[in-house]
């Protein structure tokens, strides 16, 4: 059997605010770093074009559509670094008083190669995220390969929901990106390295969490590899975590554990 080079993938951390443009020289920035330490996919947090607390109609008015200049510039980034660049965004949605909270993954040829609108909204812990976001609806997951590896994309609260990872996983992803504005509070950071790591166990596959720096997330940026294993991380700081996914490691692991095949249960929506 042919064995392929591993795949480089980082997690960027940083805090977004209502600054547009700053956000985005964060990114590349970021994206560069990532980029001379490795990694070939880069996934930046949630609401990395623009965030806002608490949430308001102030991040409402800073939603883009897709074909906005957010995604036209990261998409840039992308094609300048020969990567793919995993982000999160605010998108203009057909309800003026909501937007979608949504993933954007772009190709080294700069093309748009899957979304994901955040299905589970964040009403949970006295935050009623749904006042001002559409919930995503409950289409096929959408996947990239890169490196022969393929990548699906989740976001934040829904890492609390074992089916959706599962349900990716079942796309046929190797690796699942999660940006996600994780808010600190008691006992937020172990749920938010537990949930990770439980849903790389689970489904043996990679999972790389990519958060805010604090005050308000948590940091703690991680990849978690199909063991469980943290292989990469960030503290509390602005920066990147690399580490580098292999498909004989999945391979490895899925010998040994064949839970995927061992399983009598499916996921079925409920709506």
């Amino acid at each position: 059997m042919i064995e392929h080079a591993p795949v480089g993938i980082a997690v960027a951390q940083f805090s977004p605010t209502a600054d547009v443009d700053a956000n985005l020289t964060q990114i590349r920035l970021l994206a560069e770093r990532a980029t001379e330490r490795g990694a070939t996919v880069v996934v930046f947090p949630e609401y990395s074009s623009a965030f806002i607390d608490p949430m308001g109609p102030e991040l409402v008015a800073l939603a883009q559509p897709l074909d906005g200049s957010f995604v036209e510039t990261i998409a840039g980034f992308a094609q300048d670094l020969g990567i793919h660049l995993v982000a999160g965004m605010a998108e203009r949605s057909a309800d003026p008083a909501r937007f979608s909270n949504t993933i954007v993954a772009l190709s080294p040829q700069a093309e748009l190669v899957a979304t994901y609108r955040k299905q589970h909204l964040y009403d949970a812990f006295g935050q009623t995220e749904s006042d001002f976001v559409v919930a995503g609806g409950l289409a096929e997951p959408e996947t990239f390969v890169a490196g022969r590896l393929t990548f699906g994309i989740q976001t934040c609260y829904d890492i609390r929901f074992p089916e959706v990872t599962r349900r990716i996983v079942d796309a046929g992803a190797d690796v699942v990106l999660v940006p996600t504005e994780w808010v600190r509070g008691p006992l937020k950071e172990h749920h938010w390295k537990t949930l990770v790591t439980a849903r790389a166990i689970e489904n043996t596959v990679y999972v790389a969490g990519a958060d805010h720096t604090p005050p308000i997330g948590v940091g703690n940026s991680l990849i978690v590899d199909p063991t469980g294993i943290q292989v990469a991380g960030v503290g509390t700081e602005t920066d990147v975590a690399v580490a580098f996914a292999s498909a004989s490691r999945i391979a490895e692991v899925r010998s040994t554990n064949p839970a995927l095949t061992l399983r009598r249960f499916r996921v079925v929506p409920r709506d």
